[in-house]
Order: structure tokens, then sequence, then C-alpha cells
């Protein structure tokens, strides 16, 4: 079997800086804390990090397996996925997956991923009942002058950068968990969404600090962190994933200060796009028609993040493979009772 050793596969991804955050040994390192189990598994055309979660003890040792943002291919020009799945399949039902969920990295509409989607449908798998990584995003070129990154911006987003600037904040960078932890709670109060344990923030910081892929930036105001947001960097793309603002001095317009800050960082270290992480799963003109109306949801986040002159960006989804049809099956009916 095609296995790889954790370090193994940290050398054989740093030959892919384009590869996603979510497929980086560090991310299962994170992972492995928190109830999940990662495996490497790579062969000629492709490789991917797999994590596996055990059930309850109700069911007998069985798992669920996941791959983050993967595979990664290895050859674009001529991907052969046949024997990659297959390594794949043999890994997870050693594994005693129920079912694995694959959400790959890779745009809609494009020729590597009307290969891989090919590939994955003809090797048995079905869009999934459910997604865990948003599909949908928002890509901001960092190419050009700060000025054209203005110039791509909507005139409000402008503005209020613009004003930010003079409304006596400071942005700096800082290893303060505690502070970051507590504008993440405060934000998922106000905002109505379920964010991790400071353990977890601590942990994810931890684990990509020493590589430097990743930055933890503030915008105060008079010493007080009013926003903040962990950033990740690898290859070409810098990625919004964690983000938290107070509940105060909003006026100042900290976030779009903080935003602004976060792509010049990341210009600076070589990513030419700002991936922004995640809005409603949608096309493009209903995403048009009803950010001003819509409050549910990441339609907020939407009418925030569209200001800053980014092209709507959706990966190929999510997909399932079941190995145990009838469990695969009881657990769809479960997820879709839920969602009741």
């Amino acid at each position: 079997m095609p296995e790889l050793t954790t370090e193994a596969w940290r050398t054989r991804l740093a030959q892919f800086p384009e590869a996603s955050i979510l497929q980086t040994a560090e991310w299962g390192a994170l992972k492995s804390v928190f109830g999940w189990r990662p495996t490497f598994v790579a062969t000629g055309g492709a490789g991917a990090m797999i994590l596996f979660r055990r059930l309850p003890r109700w069911a007998l040792g069985l798992t669920i397996a996941y791959i983050p943002r993967g595979p990664v291919t290895f050859d674009p020009k001529d991907p052969d996925y046949t024997e990659f799945w297959q390594a794949v399949h043999e890994r997870c039902r050693a594994g005693r997956a129920i079912f694995l969920r694959v959400e790959p990295d890779e745009w809609q509409h494009t020729p590597q991923g009307a290969v891989l989607l090919s590939g994955m449908k003809h090797n048995g798998f079905h869009p999934a009942f459910a997604t865990v990584q948003p599909p949908n995003t928002i890509l901001v070129s960092l190419e050009g002058s700060e000025e054209s990154w203005l110039e791509r911006m909507n005139q409000k987003t402008r503005y209020n950068i613009r004003l930010s600037q003079k409304k006596g904040l400071d942005f700096y960078e800082s290893e303060d968990l505690t502070a970051f932890t507590r504008l993440m709670e405060e934000t998922g109060e106000r905002d109505r969404f379920g964010v991790h344990s400071a353990a977890y923030y601590r942990t994810c910081y931890d684990n990509f600090k020493e590589s430097g892929q990743v930055r933890l930036l503030f915008v105060a105001y008079q010493g007080k962190p009013l926003s903040a947001m962990m950033l990740f960097l690898r290859g070409k793309r810098a990625s919004y994933l964690y983000g938290a603002s107070s509940n105060e001095e909003r006026n100042r317009m900290p976030n779009h200060l903080l935003q602004w800050n976060a792509m010049k960082l990341s210009a600076a270290n070589g990513c030419t796009e700002y991936d922004l992480w995640g809005i409603p799963d949608t096309d493009e003109a209903t995403l048009e028609a009803q950010f001003q109306e819509r409050n549910d949801g990441l339609w907020p986040v939407y009418r925030f993040k569209r200001g800053f002159g980014g092209s709507i960006q959706r990966t190929l989804g999510s997909w399932d493979y079941a190995y145990l049809p009838p469990l695969y099956r009881l657990m769809k009916w479960v997820a879709g009772r839920r969602k009741k």
C-alpha cells in the first residue's frame, strides 16, 4: 500500500507549493489533537492526506474518512487518478470507513477540474449530503500596484479603507491567542456561529508558526484589539481562514484596515491571490440579487467580502464514496432529519 510517513508527506508536498494549506502535515497534526487521525497516501499521479474519525463506541470501531481540499495532483499535464483512487479505497476499507468525503481544491469550469471530476464519477463518487468547507469563495488578485487593488474594489470599500487609515487605528502582528480567542467568541455570539476552543486556535497557530505559514494579525484602538485574523500563507495563495471583530468602535472600520494590511503582507510574502474563504453556496446572479436583504448564514459575510474586488470562485464541491451503503444511507437520513 503506497502510504507515506508524516515527514515523507511533508517533503513531497514541499514540491507542490500550490497545494492547499488543508493538505499539509501541519493541518493533519492539528486535527490529530481533536479527534482525527491523518494518513498519507501517494501514487505516481496524485497524493492526499486522509483524515479518519472514529465513531462512538456503538459503531464498533467504524470510522468516517475525509480528504480536505485534495487530492494533490502531481502532474497536471498528464494526471492519472486510477491507481490513486484504488490506493485510497484500499486504505479507507482498512480503516473501516463507512464512507469517504472528498472536497477537491480545484475550481469548476477548468480543464484540471473537469478531469478530476470525471475521474471521481468514474470511480463511484456521488454528490455528498453535506459539506465541511464552504465551496464558494472570493479570490482577490494581488497582482499589480496597491493602487490597482483599490481601483478593483467597489467605491464604498475603497472609501472605508481610506477612512480607517485616519481613525487612530494601529495594525500589528502578535502572538496574543487570548485576545484572538476572546474576539472570536464575541463574534460567534454576535453573528450566531460556532467557534473553536482556545486550545484549538493555540494548537493551530503553534503548528504552523515554525514553517512561517501563519500570521496572527490585529487592529487596535488605544491599545484595545478591535479586529483580528489568523492568516495562512502557502505558495501563491494567502487564505483568510479565521477572523473576528469587536462590537466596539465599529465606525472606525477596523475590519477594513485589517484586510487591507493582510493583503499587503501577503503580497510582500510572494502571494499573488488572497482567498477570502467562504461565501454562500449559490450562483453569482443570486448572490448579487439577494445580498442586500439576506442576513442568514454567510450572507452578511458576503456583503463585506464582495467589496474587495475579487472574483467569485467555486470548487468542485463535496463528494462521497460509500463503503458500507446501508450505514451510509442511515447517516444521510439522520443528517437530513437534523436539518429540519
